[in-house]
């Protein structure tokens, strides 16, 4: 009975699996079910949802009672799984197959997503996805269990919603409830609120996908001699600036060094005026306008904002009090300095000072703000300052200037400042008339995500309301004069076979699936995670290794010593699946040879550290296979598509234009290292002799070490910038995109490395030489038909801003209308009662062993962000090394590294403060918190999510309990 209905239930069983939550059937299961199965499949249920409805499935295709198939259908619509009881009746799943890849992108970036949403305020807007059953869950969990915990409940609901339009009503939630960090991760082409630059433990791969990689745009600056960059007009000491009278823009001249200038661009003392195309930019700022200033990389926006400063001073005398704010470090150092060497030529009496986060203790800026015309920041620092009440409000400043202004929405530090600014403009009975006068500086205003050129005005008016920026200006009049200066580099794409699977590839499988069922022999790590169809050497399954370290953290069983013994194996049995995985990855994109060395790193760190017995079990496991695989990587294995085409390219190139200066983008540092010793290795090649440009880092690398200092990207910069083309091509990741100018640069090449249409203006502007070619190489259709895409949208953004600033009266009317909205919208927010945190004492273990850490009734509190263990017995569970970059912040002075005693894992630091040595400050995401009465587990990325309180540090306490250990103890 029910032939039919079985087999096709059957058939179509993936996607009653992806949907269903069995418990929420369970009238129908109590009704045709035995008690025994029922109570079976709810059992399985707390294990894995989707494996209890695999057994559910089985169970009703055994059914044989009349009525069945109907009694399950009236049992879904009734509990809201109308798309799947609709999908079930007329046996057509394209609605749910169609809703597949917007899983896949949730469940890829699950990890990021569940902390940037808010999801007591999205529940209201989430309604016609979500079942009613899962909204009085995720409530109940985020009153009882914080706002992390019902985030993650939240998602995983959103990922088995049946409803088709699911993804279009998440994304107008986050849109209305001002959610855009998490927007942005749902849409590749949302322009990120903070920077991911490629910071952290190869955080290109870790947290950016082939489409959301962030590439972050830095303004047109060159080093001099200790600085990165220059401005795109090439400044040099000893030209000048003359001053017109006021109100006369003809005159007006500029410091810097400009390609060589036209008949009529100099004065009779030689000076170096302001292009026209620039004195078109600034002209709306010299009317007072606040004003985004868009125009392409390369046309001296920096020389425009020095124009901008001094006519600024000149115009307000003692009451200018101007701040330049650049988005990142390595900017802010050249930043600085170009200010500096600016004015120090033009008005010494100028006073300019830089302040920013990553500088030891320095003066406060109330000081620093009382003694400076000038002041030069990371955007952060003000936020800080803002909050700790040192600067009380914006009204202190005359002008603000915010480069890469297009950062500023959702949590951008940029964002935050301007909030300010707008509550202060908003609110009744404020003295408008000190606000200060706001620019922007960017390339491109195109950020959000759109389709067509009514909602690319929407979010560049919403670009311009959060700016509070009037006008637009870009050159339209002089368009000339800019293409003579500006050169856009042509774009061509190179479609390449992928790489056929190979020997080394198959042994690597076996070598994974092997580790996988060592792993499942110490716990069912399937249990631990619902992400299914991983393929090895896949994004996905990295997202799945973290997930499964995720869920183990907080593992409890009933033995705590078992329970230790587990954790750490699985956190070794993942962290070596997480490598072969990264190496699968360079050989699809490198050689053989460089995924083998990476391998053989890592083995050999792990080697080096200690290992336990299941590290010594899995290096010997590396080692058995370790000759086979030298073979194949020496010889045995076919040459890589992709680095056939790119040497093509390259030699081509090089035989038509010996001077030819190329930069070589790729999304790792990994194979940015593996792309060096590859050109190094190849005779046709070698004589490029490459330089390797990547960002900081904070933690180690395989490959490349920690990171580059500004020093040694200075020296990387130097060599390839210098005449006698000393290094011909440049490896970089996603930090050259952030405002390095190399004028004689002529070929970029885009090696499987794709963004949306900022970060795609922004890459293809590292070419400025007449007749650049920019060159797309991957091997994905997709990624190729993506930049493609983007070029499109670039034109849609330019017709969208002609559009606004055609109607100046209309977009004034939509920046007032968003900007009363967000008004609305930020003053609810702050009538919303914060959580409490909760009394009681609480117990960290450390996240990869479990052994105990320490006790929060123990833990002080230092200037809201340092957290210091008054514990003297931790030192006997922790061990300590010289700390390799010992320095000052905030008053404390880092000397050692703090690492668990069992595992070897990172803790944090050891420091000294006020002349009192070794106080352990520790990290919070090295530790699982459990609760010492419930023995319930918690992990926090970030102390600030923690919900329990802390005690302040308190000085008096800790010079009559502290005793500085002694050499034997460290």
């Amino acid at each position: 009975m029910y032939e039919v209905e079985k087999s096709n239930l059957k058939r179509c069983s993936e996607y009653v699996v992806q949907v269903l939550q069995p418990s929420y059937v369970r009238n129908f299961m109590t009704a045709y079910l035995d008690r025994e199965i029922v109570e079976r499949i709810l059992s399985e249920e707390t294990r894995s949802v989707t494996s209890a409805v695999q057994v559910f499935l089985d169970q009703v295709c055994l059914l044989e009672e009349e009525g069945w198939f109907q009694a399950l259908l009236d049992t879904l619509q009734a509990e809201g799984y109308n798309g799947l009881c609709e999908a079930l009746e007329k046996w057509d799943f394209e609605a749910l197959e169609n809703t597949r890849p917007h899983r896949v992108l949730l469940d890829r970036i699950e990890p990021s997503f569940t902390k940037k949403i808010r999801p007591n305020e999205l529940l209201g807007h989430l309604r016609g996805c979500l079942l009613p059953r899962e909204c009085e869950e995720i409530q109940a969990i985020n009153s009882q269990k914080g706002q992390i915990a019902a985030a993650e409940r939240l998602t995983e609901c959103l990922k088995r919603s049946d409803k088709h339009n699911w993804f279009k009503l998440l994304k107008t939630a986050l849109y209305d409830c001002e959610q855009h960090a998490a927007l942005e991760l749902l849409d590749p082409d949302t322009e990120s609120s903070g920077s991911k630059t490629e910071e952290g433990h190869d955080e290109e791969m870790d947290t950016e996908t082939m489409t959301t990689i962030s590439f972050q745009y830095r303004e047109e600056c060159d080093d001099d001699d200790e600085g990165l960059l220059k401005s795109g007009n090439d400044m040099t000491p000893s030209e000048t600036l003359s001053i017109p009278a006021a109100g006369d823009r003809s005159g007006v001249s500029v410091t810097g060094a400009q390609e060589p200038m036209r008949d009529g661009e100099k004065d009779r003392q030689g000076e170096k005026k302001l292009r026209h195309y620039q004195r078109e930019l600034a002209d709306p700022v010299f009317q007072g306008h606040n004003t985004i200033i868009c125009a392409p990389t390369g046309c001296g926006k920096t020389v425009v904002a020095l124009e901008i400063c001094e006519q600024h001073l000149q115009a307000k005398g003692k009451e200018a009090k101007i701040v330049f704010m650049a988005t990142k470090v390595d900017v802010f150092d050249q930043q600085y300095k170009l200010f500096k060497d600016h004015f120090l030529q033009k008005d010494p009496d100028v006073r300019i000072e830089g302040f920013c986060g990553n500088q030891e203790d320095t003066l406060s800026m109330t000081v620093i703000m009382e003694n400076n015309d000038i002041i030069i920041l990371t955007p952060q620092i003000l936020v800080n300052a803002m909050t700790q009440g040192e600067v009380p409000c914006l009204s202190c400043f005359s002008l603000l200037i915010l480069d890469e202004c297009h950062n500023t929405t959702g949590k951008h530090p940029y964002n935050m400042i301007m909030r300010s600014y707008l509550d202060a403009k908003l609110d009744s009975g404020q003295n408008q008339r000190r606000l200060p006068q706001i620019v922007g500086l960017t390339a491109s205003v195109g950020i959000g995500s759109f389709k067509n050129q009514s909602e690319a005005e929407d979010n560049i008016c919403q670009l311009c309301g959060n700016l509070d920026a009037r006008v637009i200006s870009t050159v339209q009049t002089h368009i000339d004069d800019l293409r003579h200066y500006v050169h856009t580099p042509e774009k061509d794409f190179y479609l390449v076979p992928k790489r056929q699977a190979n020997p080394f590839t198959r042994i690597i499988y076996d070598i994974m699936a092997k580790i996988e069922g060592l792993a499942k022999r110490v716990y069912n790590i399937e249990s631990l995670s619902s992400i299914e169809n991983r393929d090895y050497g896949s994004q996905k399954y990295e997202q799945w290794i973290v997930d499964v370290q995720k869920k183990c953290r907080v593992l409890h069983l009933k033995d705590q010593q078992e329970e230790s013994r587990v954790c750490r194996a699985l956190f070794n049995y993942t962290e070596h699946l997480r490598k072969y995985n990264d190496a699968l990855i360079i050989n699809e994109d490198a050689r053989t040879k460089d995924a083998l060395e990476y391998l053989s790193a890592f083995i050999e760190q792990v080697k080096n550290a200690g290992h336990d017995d299941t590290e010594r079990q899995l290096t010997t496991y590396f080692e058995g296979y370790q000759g086979l695989l030298r073979n194949l990587s020496t010889g045995g294995q076919k040459e890589n598509p992709k680095l056939a085409e790119l040497q093509f390219i390259l030699e081509e190139q090089y035989r038509h234009n010996e001077e030819t200066k190329s930069v070589l983008f790729v999304r790792t540092r990994a194979l940015a290292d593996a792309l060096r010793k590859w050109i190094e290795e190849s005779d046709s090649l070698k004589f490029l002799k490459p330089g390797v440009l990547i960002g900081r880092g904070r933690k180690s690398s395989q490959l490349t070490g920690s990171g580059m200092t500004l020093t040694s990207k200075k020296g990387v910069l130097d060599s390839f910038k210098n005449l006698d083309n000393q290094s011909k091509i440049l490896i970089a990741t996603s930090v050259a995109d952030e405002g390095i100018d190399i004028p004689q640069c002529n070929l970029v090449l885009m090696y499987e490395y794709v963004g949306n249409v900022v970060k795609m203006v922004q890459v293809r502007g590292r070419g400025r030489a007449q007749g650049s070619k920019c060159l797309l190489i991957s091997d994905k259709k997709e990624m190729i038909d993506k930049e493609k895409h983007n070029m499109e949208k670039e034109k849609i953004v330019e017709k969208a801003v002609k559009n606004l600033q055609a109607a100046p009266e209309d977009m004034l009317q939509k920046i007032d209308i968003f900007q009363r909205r967000d008004k609305i919208f930020r003053d609810m927010e702050k009538c919303i009662v914060e959580r409490p945190r909760t009394e009681g004492n609480y117990e960290l273990l450390c996240s990869k062993c479990k052994k105990h850490g320490c006790f929060t009734e123990d833990i002080r509190k230092l200037q809201e962000c340092h957290h210091i263990v008054m514990d003297r017995g931790f030192f006997t569970r922790a061990k300590t090394e010289p700390h390799p970059k010992p320095k000052g912040f905030n008053g404390l002075i880092k000397t050692k590294k703090l690492f668990c005693k069992h595992c070897g894992f990172d803790w944090g630091i050891v420091a000294s403060y006020n002349t009192i040595p070794d106080l352990p400050v520790i990290k919070i995401d090295s530790f699982v918190v459990k609760n010492c009465v419930t023995g319930q587990q918690r992990y926090y990325r970030k102390w600030k999510e923690v919900d329990f309180t802390i005690k302040t540090f308190d000085l008096s306490e800790i010079v009559t309990n502290w005793i500085p250990l002694v050499p034997e103890e460290q």
